[in-house]
């Protein structure tokens, strides 16, 4: 991509659409076109064409999603598969007949099946069933896959589907009613750090920039939400932190600066092999542990209380790892480990949250 070549990033505010942007801008890339939701429905095919045709964006970067943790999917699929769809048909679609040089798909690892062989490689996808806590999401995913091959095969387009595996960083979903494990993770032992020091104004600051709190996590802070909790009363408890399931399901993560990194050095890559059927897993590599990765966030956040597993609770699919054999070979790999991507995350967290007052 040459730096003066019209680049439209979908979903620039989200958490990996935000990096993407971040590595464009430092790359030197100037003209990239973004639209809030408000500016633009990706949901409405009309609107969708009409900006690709006054626009005609040399490359597009589609980060433009609907996503959640295990409550969010379970709580509204008809919502995770309509909308998914709707934004994939619309935008491959209308870069199909504008002429679009490169178009980089982003799906999910959740498209492989729920016992998949690990790590997973790009062959096993659609080789068993799916996880049924995200499967409306999944699907809507892999029709995007098949989408961008079915065009490359019939139109000859360049279409690139690449799978990231799960993704945190500045800008993630801290919202406890929908956010993914690791950013539920740093929130809650920052608001039980919070709690064990009585400061009950922190929390309701961050209430107000990342979301009320239930009255069920309220109960173990030893905070009543909407209350005056400087009186005595719930503060009085020991707070304590408590996360779904047994702590045993393994997961990869993967810095999103990380991501936008390597869809920035996908697109710029001369030749890519086989586009009828391409595939690209990008990922760290390595995987640990729900209850390894509690104990990192609570290391780097400072918080030593007490943590409770609910084991009622589900853990979802027991090992997600991806194969990332093929993105290796051509020449990329991750930068930023673990801890040091937590660390930064909970940075930009605490400083977002102060930004509240």
């Amino acid at each position: 991509m040459k730096k003066d070549a019209k680049i439209y990033l979908a979903g620039h505010r989200g958490l990996a659409g935000s990096a993407i942007f971040r590595e464009l801008k430092q790359q030197g890339y100037f003209n990239i076109l973004c639209k809030t939701h408000a500016e633009l429905d990706l949901t409405r095919q009309e609107a969708v064409e009409d900006f690709f045709r006054q626009e005609k964006p040399d490359y597009v970067f589609l980060a433009a999603a609907k996503v959640g943790g295990i409550l969010g999917n379970e709580t509204y699929p008809a919502d995770f598969i309509y909308t998914n769809l709707a934004i994939q048909n619309h935008v491959i679609h209308a870069a199909y007949r504008c002429g679009v040089k490169r178009l980089l798909f982003l799906g999910s690892s959740c498209i492989y099946p729920r016992l998949c062989p690990q790590p997973m490689k790009e062959e096993y996808l659609m080789t068993g069933p799916l996880e049924p806590t995200n499967a409306p999401y999944a699907t809507a995913k892999i029709a995007g896959i098949e989408m961008c091959r079915s065009y490359n095969r019939q139109y000859g387009t360049q279409f690139i589907p690449v799978m990231p595996t799960n993704l945190y960083g500045i800008n993630d979903n801290f919202d406890l009613q929908n956010s993914h494990v690791l950013p539920a993770l740093i929130r809650k032992f920052h608001l039980a750090k919070l709690a064990q020091s009585g400061d009950w104004e922190g929390i309701k600051r961050d209430e107000i920039r990342f979301g009320s709190i239930s009255e069920d996590i309220g109960d173990a802070l030893g905070y009543s939400p909407g209350e005056d909790n400087t009186k005595g009363g719930k503060n009085r408890k020991n707070p304590r932190v408590v996360l779904w399931g047994t702590g045993s399901p393994r997961r990869e993560f993967l810095y999103a600066d990380d991501l936008a990194h390597a869809c920035v050095w996908l697109m710029n890559q001369e030749n890519i092999p086989s586009l009828h059927s391409f595939l690209l897993n990008i990922g760290s590599g390595k995987d640990q542990t729900i209850r390894e990765l509690a104990e990192t966030a609570g290391r780097v956040t400072g918080y030593d209380g007490e943590v409770i597993w609910d084991r009622e609770k589900p853990d979802g699919t027991p090992q997600k790892l991806l194969d990332i054999s093929r993105i290796r070979k051509m020449g990329w790999q991750a930068r930023i480990g673990l801890e040091e991507g937590i660390q930064k995350t909970w940075q930009w967290y605490c400083e977002t949250s102060a930004q509240s007052e």
